[in-house]
């Protein structure tokens, strides 16, 4: 082995530990023997891909193909880059790359397949996942994948089963729970049921949805939730226990299921929605009545939420309050912020937009559920992104516009401006990734109209 590649080995040790400065300090220094060492290049990209520096991961990335073209990885760390970076028809292009040149790498095809879906090519995404897993029967992420295509395009029954893989592909945050009872399999249960949470609170209110159906046919439900969801699960499904924290450990049931599988056995084809009370969710009524009656002053009460700090995907659903600014000129309306995060931060933001929004501080969206849904409530209109209160108003039956990015979750469906899931939601589409003005001008509209 000569010394360059003993250093390499030595520094890729360092590198998989989780040390990367002293990795990045081996790399620089084989480069500054051997300028051109292409794994150095390659993996010292990698690290400034760890650390967020894109264009300089993509410059050393690049060099490293220069010197070895061949090299399959990285050509596939190049599209993990540029996909980062929002360069989505060069990254397809270093992934098709990748696989003339590894077509047995699985992982390519879902990368691939990912792409795909972000350019809203779902039929092409359905065949890279498919090709990965003809490559590698069982793999979890491209099975997910292929999934959520699926959910995407309507096509329930075949759907559901894939997306019960989510345990096992690496974006999924909750971990399986391994109960001595078994999981439900939606036979009739002499006992108790439990449902646990998973996937975030937003899903926690969707995936709730289903729960009169469980009601209605007779069986017996521990609901556990957020703590922050509690009263408001509980005043909404009276006939449920509904726990969390340390009073949900020592609730007894016979079977068990997490929230997120009761679509597959209650929602397996479009008819099965008809089924979806609306609302289903209750807001305190007190409250709700206080709200009213403190923001009443003859104007419309529109509500708007514009920002998801979501790692993965918030930059893409979310918008500044000078995109929305057309909005603000329909006559009318008195806006009032309901979007989470430091209020004093929030006032300056909408002073910098010259945003008319009241910012309510008796309001933690994030950390006191129960008084944001009756806030939600008192209001005649809500204009939101796809994040949490997006789903929170659909519970509670509020009238609903939701701003949606150009590639959507699989929730929202590939097209159309309603929802099987929440009947009271009208859905704006961008047209083309990252263009909101089509979007902002058919709202002012609707507003003005």
């Amino acid at each position: 082995m000569t010394t360059s590649h003993a250093k390499v080995a030595e520094a890729l040790q360092h590198h998989l530990a989780g040390r990367v400065a002293e990795a990045e300090a081996i790399y620089r220094e084989v480069l500054a023997i051997a300028p051109d060492h292409a794994d150095s290049l390659h993996l010292l990209g990698m690290i400034a891909y760890q650390k967020g520096d894109l264009d300089a991961a993509a410059q050393s990335i690049r060099r490293a193909i220069a010197q070895h073209e061949n090299a399959a990885s990285y050509h596939c760390n190049l599209g993990n880059v540029l996909q980062a970076q929002d360069k989505l028809d060069e990254a397809a292009a270093s992934f098709e790359r990748a696989i003339a040149l590894g077509p047995d790498l699985a992982e390519v095809h879902v990368n691939l397949g990912n792409i795909r879906r972000a350019q809203g090519r779902l039929d092409d995404a359905l065949t890279c996942y498919r090709r990965s897993l003809a490559v590698r029967p069982g793999f979890a992420e491209a099975a997910m994948g292929e999934a959520l295509v699926l959910l995407l395009q309507g096509n329930f029954a075949a759907g559901w089963p894939g997306f019960e893989r989510r345990w096992e592909t690496l974006d999924h945050d909750t971990p399986m729970r391994a109960y001595e009872q078994p999981l439900w399999t939606g036979e009739p249960l002499a006992g108790t049921l439990r449902i646990w949470p998973e996937q975030g609170i937003g899903d926690e209110i969707l995936f709730a949805g289903l729960i009169p159906d469980l009601l209605h046919s007779g069986h017996q439900v521990v609901l556990e939730c957020d703590p922050r969801l509690q009263p408001l699960f509980a005043r909404s499904f009276p006939g449920v226990q509904v726990v969390s924290g340390d009073e949900a450990r020592h609730a007894n049931f016979a079977a068990h299921l997490p929230i997120g599988s009761l679509p597959g056995l209650l929602r397996r084809r479009a008819e099965d929605f008809v089924a979806t009370n609306s609302p289903y969710l209750m807001a305190n009524p007190a409250l709700l009545d206080a709200f009213r009656a403190r923001y009443a002053d003859g104007r419309r009460l529109i509500g708007l939420a514009w920002s998801t700090t979501n790692p993965k995907t918030g930059r893409h659903r979310s918008l500044t309050l000078q995109q929305l600014a057309p909005l603000f000129q329909a006559p009318g309306i008195r806006w009032v912020s309901l979007q989470y995060g430091d209020h004093d931060a929030l006032e300056q933001q909408a002073a910098a937009a010259k945003a008319p929004l009241l910012i309510d501080r008796s309001v933690d969206q994030l950390a006191d559920m129960d008084t944001f849904a009756a806030q939600l409530a008192a209001l005649d209109l809500v204009v939101t992104i796809d994040n949490s209160t997006a789903n929170l108003a659909g519970a509670l039956g509020v009238r609903t516009f939701v701003l949606l990015p150009f590639a959507p979750e699989w929730r929202w469906l590939e097209s159309g401006d309603t929802t099987p899931w929440y009947p009271t939601l009208r859905l704006f589409r961008q047209p083309a990734s990252g263009d909101w003005t089509p979007v902002v001008q058919s709202v002012r509209q609707l507003l003005e109209d």
